[in-house]
């Protein structure tokens, strides 16, 4: 797992001045790129996906940091909210027809898992991704948030605009359909 980023306040003012902002913005750069790139590659799958996921996002953050008002962990989550609208509409692109659900496109995505993975790569991690890309998208959403990245219920409520308790029962569903998947897998 990829360490989190935390934005201090000093950054934050620092990314409201005019006369600092890109030179923040690269220092946030260096501590958010990572990140985002893994959330953005655990929704869409290819590496060339999630890179424009990402650039797409700090370019969207860019232009916008100057209207963003709120502290680091509400920084975070923004970027992060930036990243999965950007990833979402992305795979929402990628369906074949108005009629072909979302989770549709992600099971579809699970199939390439194994094709987008390293030939060294642990069988029994890459059985888990595609196990995560067949939950229900809601379901998935909020487990990459805390599992992988560590968020806090209260941060992920900033990314995906829901309640907490609704997340927190999102995450628990997730949990069980992952024991679920991966015990019917078992030889």
């Amino acid at each position: 797992m990829q360490k989190p980023f935390d934005i201090s306040d000093a950054l934050l003012r620092e990314l409201h001045d005019s006369e600092t902002r890109s030179a923040a913005f690269g220092r946030l750069l260096e501590s958010c790129l990572t990140p985002l790139y893994w959330h953005a590659r655990r929704l869409v799958v290819v590496h060339e996906d999630a890179e424009d996921v990402v650039q797409e996002t700090l370019l969207r953050a860019y232009k916008g940091i100057d209207r963003f008002r709120g502290d680091g962990p509400a920084l975070k989550a923004w970027l992060y909210r930036i990243a999965t609208n950007r990833a979402l509409s992305l795979l929402g692109r990628r369906r074949r027809s108005l009629l072909t659900p979302l989770d549709a496109v992600s099971r579809t995505l699970a199939g390439r898992v194994s094709e987008q993975a390293a030939p060294d790569s642990d069988e029994l991690l890459v059985r888990f991704q595609q196990a995560v890309l067949r939950l229900p998208l809601k379901q998935r959403l909020v487990f990459n948030l805390r599992y992988y990245d560590e968020m806090p219920y209260a941060q992920i409520a900033g990314v995906l605009r829901q309640r907490e308790k609704t997340l927190r029962v999102n995450y628990h569903l997730a949990v069980c359909n992952l024991k679920r998947q991966l015990t019917e897998q078992l030889p």
